[in-house]
């Protein structure tokens, strides 16, 4: 039986979750801004208690929180939906990383050519972005700087709380793509500053197809951000459309779940990379593990195995486990990691790459029996 060890693509879907839902497509069918009858006003409830519970989970109000089809769309909304206004203020330069997810790099590579300035920003070679490149970078005519809280396939932890702290003083708005740390550095996202916030449901066990953008209030005032599609009202127009009632739900009970039990779920994601970083000392395999250990999420491992390719490994061991080489959103592409060319991995390295990721519906046995085959196809690659 093969295990599964690709959450960071994403997460098995909790089953108090579904159970939730199922109950809500059963009885709650009515649409939420449906305002003449009770089916609406149930559906609204459902929605607007979602709503506190997303809210809850990160500390802040409940009309901060925006539903989106996921956070690909929360970042096109974050950095696209700033247009008018950085036409209207005449700040027209933004600051990324070269590391981001393609939804933030792909959004602001088509601002550029409209004739944004961008300051890309390229990471150590422990992956993490410096943040005095970020300080030094912002200029007066800055409008946004956007960053990954924890990069999807290293799972290095990024410097969010002091860039967030800076950018506050230096009145930048800051966009945090908070896509693979949303319900497991619970804290650190309650303690950093920022503007606005992107999430996908189905990274923390809850539905795919959903997600969150967070707009931090000011003075009682959201972010300048406007939608960027046309039709109704709905997320105050933000984010126009039928709003996925059970799907939202869903949403919320995985934040309410992730909330109450974040602590137990660190401490088992811990013991299964301790037992990981084990098997791998044992084993007498050649391996590189690429990004600081040091600064990596407690979910997340990238190991280079030497002289074994990728690709050979992983369809070798498809029986034993699930693992992957990179984001599932570049899994056509052939060319290597961008983000660990960014990082300048050597090319020999990258291409023997793989991605473990896990979470608490990982059960420990599970993935040491498919890590355990892992390593010894490996070794006879290698």
């Amino acid at each position: 039986m093969s295990v599964y060890l690709d959450f960071n693509s994403s997460a098995p879907i909790d089953t108090r979750v579904l159970d939730y839902m199922i109950e809500v497509y059963r009885t709650t069918y009515g649409n939420a801004d449906s305002r003449t009858h009770t089916f609406g006003e149930s559906a609204r409830q459902v929605v607007e208690s979602a709503r506190k519970q997303v809210a809850s989970i990160l500390a802040i109000k409940s009309d901060e929180v925006f539903f989106t089809s996921g956070a690909t769309e929360s970042n096109n909304i974050a950095i696209q939906g700033l247009r008018d206004y950085a036409v209207q203020s005449g700040k027209r330069h933004i600051i990324t990383s070269t590391i981001e997810h393609k939804a933030v790099l792909e959004t602001v590579k088509h601002l550029e050519k409209e004739g944004f300035e961008v300051t890309w920003i390229n990471p150590e070679t422990d992956g993490r972005i410096p943040s005095q490149k970020i300080k030094s970078a912002v200029r007066d005519d800055t409008l946004l700087v956007s960053l990954m809280h924890v990069n999807n396939e290293t799972g290095i932890i990024q410097p969010v709380q002091e860039i967030g702290e800076f950018c506050s003083e230096k009145k930048v708005l800051f966009h945090i793509d908070a896509t693979q740390s949303f319900g497991k550095l619970i804290n650190e996202l309650r303690e950093a500053k920022y503007d606005m916030l992107s999430m996908s449901a189905h990274k923390i066990c809850g539905p795919q197809g959903v997600g969150a953008l967070v707009l931090r209030k000011k003075r009682y005032k959201i972010p300048p951000v406007k939608g960027i599609m046309f039709g109704g009202q709905q997320e105050h127009g933000i984010r126009p459309g039928t709003i996925p009632v059970a799907l939202v739900a869903g949403l919320g009970k995985a934040c309410e779940i992730a909330e109450n039990e974040f602590l137990q779920q660190k401490e088992k994601c811990i013991q299964i990379k301790e037992q990981l970083f084990k098997l791998l000392e044992e084993s007498g395999i050649n391996y590189k593990i690429n990004g600081s250990p040091e600064y990596c999420i407690f979910t997340t491992l990238n190991i280079s195995f030497t002289g074994v390719s990728s690709e050979a490994l992983m369809l070798s061991s498809k029986q034993f486990c699930g693992v992957s080489n990179g984001s599932a959103c570049n899994s056509n592409s052939y060319a290597p990691s961008y983000v660990l060319t960014a990082m300048s991995i050597p090319t020999d390295q990258i291409e023997s790459a793989i991605r473990v990721s896990w979470g608490n519906q990982a059960e420990i046995d599970e993935v040491i029996h498919g890590f355990k085959n892992l390593l010894d196809v490996a070794k006879k690659l290698s």
